[in-house]
């Protein structure tokens, strides 16, 4: 999923830029930041002032995200960045599918896969536990979307605030 944020991190951010959201991501990304220059972190850069102006807050937090991305860390600032897929469909029929697309192999913009060994799509429990393997904080971190009513309706009673029915089932984990 790095090659995909990364790519993309500035059409998010610029498009985003006002939202509540975007605003909290922010604000993590500058936490950290703040922290990886204080231990020298390679390839810290301070991030600008919002005085500055849009632009060059999100020039600042993109050079940043890049090196962030380079270096492959694993911290909570880019986790809201992590693609994950929950299907009925096994884990290696998931792999297989997005291994073959009429798109390409789309397996490297993908953190991971669940299936119903984790749990029942309609059982609060099952997003309870992918919460816990993915190690987000709060469940409330996750956008979960979803065709299946009852499968939003267990998610949320997992505490997955942020919910979309669409066409088939998706995990976000994002930040806001």
């Amino acid at each position: 999923m790095f090659p995909y944020a990364r790519d993309n991190v500035r059409k998010h951010l610029t498009s985003t830029y006002d939202s509540e959201e975007t605003k909290e991501d922010i604000k993590l990304l500058r936490i950290q930041v703040e922290e990886d220059l204080k231990i020298g972190v390679v390839g810290a850069a301070p991030v600008a002032p919002d005085d500055a102006g849009k632009e060059e807050v999100i020039s600042s937090l993109v050079a940043n995200v890049e090196a962030m991305i380079k270096a492959d860390r694993k911290i909570t600032s880019l986790k809201q960045l992590q693609v994950y897929i929950y299907s009925s469909g096994s884990r290696e029929a998931q792999r297989l599918l997005f291994g073959h697309t009429s798109y390409g192999d789309l397996r490297q913009f993908l953190c991971g896969f669940f299936d119903t060994t984790t749990g029942n799509k309609r059982e609060a429990r099952s997003y309870f536990e992918i919460s816990q393997s993915l190690g987000v904080d709060n469940p409330s971190q996750i956008l979960f979307i979803t065709d299946v009513l009852q499968e939003a309706v267990a998610a949320k009673s997992a505490g997955m605030s942020r919910l979309v029915p669409l066409c088939s089932t998706r995990i976000f984990v994002d930040k806001s």
